[in-house]
């Protein structure tokens, strides 16, 4: 009877949340700096601007830093950047070279250049129409504004496939002949601006006029993942006929290997084709590259009287046709504010409302409110729901790119999508297996229609696990799912020499998986990242043995299971008990293929540049040392026992015990946990400025990457929930901010964002088990909508749970589904699947309530 009474409460309070517009709690902007004001660089590297969840366009300005040495331009936007144009396709939270800023417009005040040497704008280089950003830009959910030095204001939506620009020219303060243009260049992109392999190339394109409308396609390569050329379509037009409207095309002076291009000469100037508006030769109104990939775009001017301008824009993967169909039907009138409006009403319905707080009364806190639906919003930028835009086959599965890398997402984002976006998750997860139809293995990483870049394992089989352990089914075929994954265990893919490590592929699959296989590690004289794959090989393989005891249910072999358990036991093959750090013994080490150690000098607080070509990636050696979540009860004897797994749990989150040198990186952290790789990733290699200051310890963060993510709450397999709570809690208060510089780094696609979200829940995923850790919540009453249509509902009752400070937030008992609980874990199937209640009773001081079974170690298995 308590429990229905729960329920009924809990429905009565939904009922009456419904109109809330959680929207007006999204600060856009959360992330979009680091620690040098003014920069992007070392900050989130978010998209700002239009976009509805998992869409494909994300309308937002091109910027381009001055300082190259600290330039990150990956997700367009940037607090002081120079504003290049306003593109329709972006990423969001990215390191590395950028990818997409394409299909963009500019709007340009004066007059253009015609000649060599010529006054004036050229088109061709963007260096002479860039600008400067006068005041404060404005963003929301759905809508973007910016003013240009110029005295033009730039206002953006977005839809699912198209955009509307909105450009208000100045009426004042210019002469009465001064002309208005918006530039369309096809040749536009985000460059990687100190240059490398990994740069975008613009390999040519075709643009054709009719009137206030024009449409076609351009074709681009590399970014990020080195990816393959990719075409996209596009159809624009403008809600006021241009007086004049003119083709160009020029060289293209950008150097690319591989392609023809005019090499090493100055940027030239445009040629035009006639005003369409009064050719007879429709001929004239198309512009192609050729086979020199020359630039090719047009211009759009009107006289002085006008004033607004307004155009929508729709993109299509399979043709021009279908972009005029998306812009026809998503952005169905030239009024910006209804495309605003439709925004915030998919965001609210489709996102904000499945986890509701009170906004209002002395429960709200407006920091964490917005800290809550923030992280929601950035959460889900990518991936990107490419349903029916498959442009390389056709196979009526769902279709989604942007996979910006599951090496930072398996660990807890994708878990909270199962909860709170199942149909979302599930034509993921179906995409993901259909890519291995097609392509042969399943990505780490995909964008632009591309596999790569792999960081480590082949973690969508850890998706893959997580989602099938905990009962996703629908339409998912999970006989050519495991097959997809017994792919990734069983086959070494073919090498690609990559720029990032020539050594091995780093497309897909597990490049060191012929280590893996013939020595039950991997070898530090046979690969690179010798340490990080060899646990992150050990998760894959718990991962098949969890889809493995399905049995004939997903075409598992007999023995299957046992095979695939036994193989993730490998990284206790490079444990090593007698190598010692700051008192303390036993570490993951090095070892030859021939079987004996490389300990000579080792230091696991050190992990050289913590690159690709290093023994750990982004993490140390000490830091991936607590990373087995499939056997703690194996890594915790290793480490030698309860108490010592204690003592250095508690190590590494102690001031001053960093050993890692950044050198001229500067990043002084002074925690072994997470020591800033999130930074060190835009340092290496390149070209630093002497004049720019030093980060300090003030200025950096250190829970800033993926392998540390889970490793604050591992005090709960010793039943000291206090401990994981207080470090936890400690992290969260200390390192999310409303504010510009507000996450502790790059926030891959919204991962960071994410673990933000589970720790004001109060629960923390282990993924591919069913398992839940319990933490504090941050709110007294939270709704939470699970499995499609039901209902958790987390309730915190005693002192504030949202206090900011280090007291009120420890737990002193808990009940589930009405009844007293003494774990500090719970089961997917308890509340997650027909719903139902989590009660937290907190207080200021630390308590010893739980007395039960520690989390599991399904994947307990002693070499």
């Amino acid at each position: 009877m308590a429990f229905k009474s729960v329920l009924i409460s809990t429905l009565l309070h939904l009922s009456s949340a419904e109109v809330v517009d959680y929207s007006q709690y999204v600060n856009p902007l959360i992330g979009g700096s680091g620690p040098f004001e003014g920069l992007a660089f070392g900050g989130g590297d978010i998209f700002v601007g239009g976009v509805l969840p998992f869409g494909v366009a994300k309308v937002g300005i091109d910027t381009y830093e001055s300082n190259v040495s600290y330039a990150v331009i990956n997700g367009g936007w940037t607090p002081k950047g120079l504003v290049t144009g306003i593109s329709m396709m972006h990423e969001s939270g990215t390191g590395g070279a950028p990818k997409y800023g394409v299909v963009s417009q500019m709007p340009l005040l004066g007059s253009l250049s015609s000649g060599e040497g010529g006054g004036g704008i050229n088109i061709l280089d963007n260096r002479t129409y860039w600008q400067q950003r006068v005041g404060e830009d404005t963003a929301r959910v759905g809508y973007f504004k910016t003013q240009l030095e110029s005295g033009v204001v730039v206002e953006l939506s977005g839809a699912r496939h198209a955009g509307i620009m909105r450009y208000s020219f100045p009426t004042s303060g210019v002469e009465d002949n001064e002309e208005r243009h918006v530039l369309v260049d096809l040749s536009h992109y985000l460059p990687q601006e100190s240059g490398g392999p990994s740069s975008q190339a613009y390999l040519g394109g075709e643009i054709r006029l009719d009137g206030a409308t024009y449409q076609g396609h351009a074709t681009y390569e590399g970014g990020w993942n080195d990816g393959a050329p990719f075409t996209i379509y596009f159809c624009g037009e403008f809600d006021t006929a241009p007086d004049e409207a003119k083709t160009f095309r020029g060289r293209n002076t950008e150097p690319m290997a591989r392609h023809h291009v005019f090499s090493n000469g100055p940027v030239g100037q445009a040629v035009f084709g006639p005003n369409a508006f009064t050719s007879n030769d429709t001929a004239t109104m198309t512009a192609s590259s050729g086979p020199m990939n020359d630039r090719v775009g047009a211009v759009f001017s009107w006289k002085a009287k006008t004033s607004v301008v307004t155009s929508r824009v729709g993109i299509s993967f399979i043709s021009a046709s279908k972009a005029c169909k998306f812009m026809d039907e998503e952005i169905p009138t030239w009024n910006l504010n209804d495309t605003v409006n439709a925004a915030v009403v998919e965001w609210n319905r489709d996102v904000f409302s499945k986890i509701q707080v009170a906004t209002e009364g002395e429960k709200a806190n407006r920091t964490n409110l917005v800290l809550l639906y923030s992280s929601l919003y950035f959460m889900h930028l990518m991936p990107s729901d490419r349903t029916g835009e498959n442009p390389l086959w056709d196979s009526g599965e769902p279709s989604w790119d942007d996979f910006y890398t599951l090496w930072d997402t398996f660990r807890c984002t994708v878990s909270l999508y199962h909860l709170i976006q199942p149909e979302s998750y599930e034509g993921q997860i179906r995409s993901l297996i259909d890519i291995w139809r097609h392509e042969g293995y399943m990505p780490d990483g995909r964008s632009g229609n591309f596999n790569g870049l792999v960081q480590g394992g082949s973690n969508a089989d850890n998706v893959l696990a997580d989602a099938y352990i905990k009962g996703l089914r629908g339409g998912i075929n999970w006989t050519a799912g495991y097959e997809a994954m017994r792919k990734n265990a069983e086959v070494t893919p073919y090498n690609t020499f990559s720029s990032a490590d020539p050594t091995a592929s780093v497309k897909e699959g597990r490049g060191a998986l012929d280590d893996w296989i013939r020595l039950g590690y991997v070898s530090v004289d046979g690969n690179t990242r010798c340490l990080s794959r060899t646990v992150e090989y050990s998760l894959n393989d718990y991962a098949l043995s969890v889809v493995a005891a399905g049995g004939e249910g997903v075409g598992a072999a007999p023995g299957d299971a046992d095979k695939y358990l036994n193989r993730s036991a490998g990284w206790q093959r490079t444990w090593n008990y007698d190598v010692t750090s700051r008192g303390f013994s036993g570490f993951l080490t090095p070892r030859l293929a021939n079987g004996s150690w490389n300990a000579t000098g080792y230091n696991p607080a050190l992990c050289g540049n913590c690159e690709w070509d290093s023994i750990t990636y982004e993490a140390t050696p000490w830091e991936y040392s607590f990373t087995v979540p499939h056997d703690m009860q194996s890594l915790i004897q290793h480490m030698g026992g309860n108490t010592e797994f204690e003592r250095r749990l508690d190590h590494i989150f102690q001031p001053n015990t960093s050993e890692q040198d950044l050198a001229a990186n500067g990043a002084a952290i002074t925690t072994i946990m997470n020591i800033g790789y999130a930074l060190l990733r835009f340092f290496m290699y390149l070209p630093l400025n002497q004049n720019q200051p030093p980060l300090t310890a003030s200025t950096t963060h250190p829970h800033s990457n993926e392998p540390d993510f889970a490793t604050p709450y591992l005090y709960n397999y010793l039943n000291k929930h206090s401990k994981s709570v207080n470090q936890s809690r400690q992290l969260a208060n200390q390192y999310f901010h409303d504010a510009l510089y507000g996450i502790p780094g790059n926030s891959d696609a919204g991962a960071l964002n994410s673990w933000l979200v589970w720790q004001m829940l109060g629960l923390y995923p282990i993924v591919t088990q069913p398992v839940y850790l319990l933490a504090s919540p941050w709110f007294a009453d939270i709704n939470v909508t699970v499995n499609g249509d039901r209902t958790l509902r987390i309730m915190s009752h005693g002192s504030n749970p949202a206090a900011l400070g280090h007291s009120g937030f420890y737990v002193q008992s808990v009940k589930v589904n009405g009844e007293a609980w003494d774990r500090n874990w719970l089961l997917h199937d308890s509340v997650m699947v027909d719903g139902g209640t989590i009660e937290f009773e907190i207080g200021d001081e630390p308590a010893q309530w739980e007395k039960g079974d520690v989390p599991p170690s399904p994947g307990h298995y002693v070499i």
